[in-house]
């Protein structure tokens, strides 16, 4: 089993701290919203590595590739403006930790802010990942089944809300129906005191992580015969 701890949108004063020490997880998941130091911080009390997506709130972190002489965008040297020793998997699937998890960012768009996609935006987004999925099985004959699709916000209809900022979006039906992950882990909306319902979609567990969720996961569960991922513990506020 594979520890995690999976945070979003609302930093937490005690993961912020010395105790966080405590948890000893294998692996971080940051569904967006976050500080970058907040990131850091975690990475490095934890001495685990971290995995994210942007959210809305976040900087646009598009078109930065890192190589040997450092990082560029736009073909021009820059700095990275994203978490030091973070992994960003917005449209990309890649291994941590023994867990192989795919990654979309962003919320639906309602004020032109940075990483705000309408549905067709989202949706043209999206099939980064179904196509690169699809070509891990078909040319590099990859059978390995994706363990985490790691979002910001939630699909359309499962766990989100009906005011126009936070609306779901209806390409992660298509996307979790062809990726067939464990697990669906988003962020972006705020329970406000309550404890979100944990939810399914295409035999995916959907689980609303704002604030922090502490999960065991077993790598390469099947749908049709995995645990379900176990939640040790959730909290949400500050």
């Amino acid at each position: 089993m594979v520890s995690v701890l999976a945070v979003s949108d609302e930093t937490i004063e005690s993961l912020w701290s010395p105790q966080v020490k405590s948890l000893g997880v294998d692996l971080i998941l940051g569904a967006g919203d976050l500080p970058f130091d907040y990131l850091e911080y975690l990475t490095d009390a934890l001495n685990a590595p971290c995995v994210f997506v942007p959210g809305n709130h976040d900087a646009d972190l598009t078109g930065y590739s890192a190589g040997r002489a450092g990082w560029t965008r736009a073909g021009l040297p820059t700095t990275w403006p994203g978490p030091v020793g973070a992994v960003n998997v917005d449209r990309r699937i890649v291994s941590a930790a023994g867990l192989r998890i795919a990654g979309l960012g962003g919320s639906i768009r309602y004020n032109g802010g940075p990483n705000q996609w309408t549905q067709r935006q989202q949706r043209r987004r999206s099939r980064t990942l179904t196509r690169t999925f699809a070509w891990h099985r078909n040319v590099r004959k990859d059978s390995r089944p994706l363990d985490i699709l790691l979002t910001h916000s939630p699909p359309l209809g499962v766990g989100d809300d009906t005011d126009p900022a936070h609306i779901g979006f209806d390409c992660l039906d298509e996307v979790t129906r062809r990726l067939a992950p464990q697990l669906l882990l988003h962020g972006h909306i705020h329970p406000h005191g309550a404890t979100p319902e944990d939810l399914t979609l295409h035999g995916a567990a959907v689980i609303n992580t704002v604030g922090y969720t502490l999960l065991e996961i077993e790598p390469g569960g099947q749908r049709t015969e995995f645990e379900a991922p176990r939640i040790v513990r959730r909290r949400h506020g500050t």
